[in-house]
């Protein structure tokens, strides 16, 4: 394993897994200017990897994954240097996004407001049982935006109107029910879940996965017609890596052995 530290992020590798935990940022994770701007750079450096086949995200502790974005930093914001900061966050989001590969959320302890978008951004999310969800913003005088706009998508329209209007948290039982989360584990199965995902994910065709979660990203913004026309290329072009015909054959090699 190697593993780099920067003053918020300490990223490791081992063989096509890469870990990137949040770290120096207080009990709760709470991330600024600075650290925003460093895992802005370490997805980005993730993204030109080609090593790297799947990517867990957590923080440090388990008190929290991220707590939200820094008050003490918000309180001091005028209106263009809250659209400076907002578009960093933004900006992180949409690295989380962009990042070839799929990226699992461990989501342990607190998940608030900008914490909450970043792990939307999140391909896969792993909570915690003992873990909660919100986006509290309008209690502090400001609303939720930039990749809140997911939620609806995620969740649905009243789910998101209970999160978004009302600044209250949800227990991961909820989150997982509602779709926000995919599983909600007992702590001490937390890693050993996430471990067999990353391995799952790990050991398929590299570009297929990253095939799929290019598409699945466009399929955001596409109307139904426009997403099937689109994917009918890229299932052509798959064809070119040589991976269908290699895991294929595989496949039918195991079947034959077993009948």
């Amino acid at each position: 394993m190697t593993t780099t530290d920067s003053r918020y992020v300490r990223a490791s590798y081992q063989g096509g897994l890469a870990t990137v935990e949040l770290i120096n940022s207080g009990p709760l994770n709470i991330i600024g200017s600075e650290a925003i701007s460093e895992l802005t750079t370490a997805f980005r450096g993730i993204g030109l990897n080609t090593d790297v086949r799947v990517v867990v995200f957590r923080g440090a502790g388990e008190k929290a994954f991220i707590g939200g974005a820094d008050i003490n930093e918000m309180v001091t914001l005028d209106q263009s240097t809250a659209e400076v900061f907002i578009r960093r966050l933004a900006g992180l989001c949409e690295a989380v996004r962009d990042c070839p590969v799929p990226v699992i959320a461990r989501l342990a302890g607190w998940c608030l407001g900008g914490g909450l978008e970043v792990a939307m951004s999140c391909d896969l999310r792993i909570a915690e049982s003992g873990a909660r969800f919100g986006m509290p913003e309008v209690a502090v005088g400001i609303p939720s935006v930039i990749h809140a706009a997911l939620m609806p998508a995620l969740i649905g329209a009243s789910h998101s109107a209970w999160l978004l209007m009302t600044g209250e948290t949800i227990d991961a039982a909820t989150a997982a029910s509602w779709g926000l989360v995919h599983e909600a584990m007992p702590p001490e199965m937390l890693d050993t879940r996430i471990g067999e995902l990353a391995s799952k994910l790990a050991g398929f065709g590299p570009n297929a996965v990253r095939q799929q979660k290019h598409l699945l990203n466009k399929w955001f913004d596409m109307t139904i017609h426009g997403a099937i026309e689109d994917s009918v290329e890229q299932f052509g072009r798959s064809f070119l890596t040589g991976e269908p015909q290699q895991h294929m054959q595989a496949f039918l090699s195991r079947k034959r052995g077993n009948n």
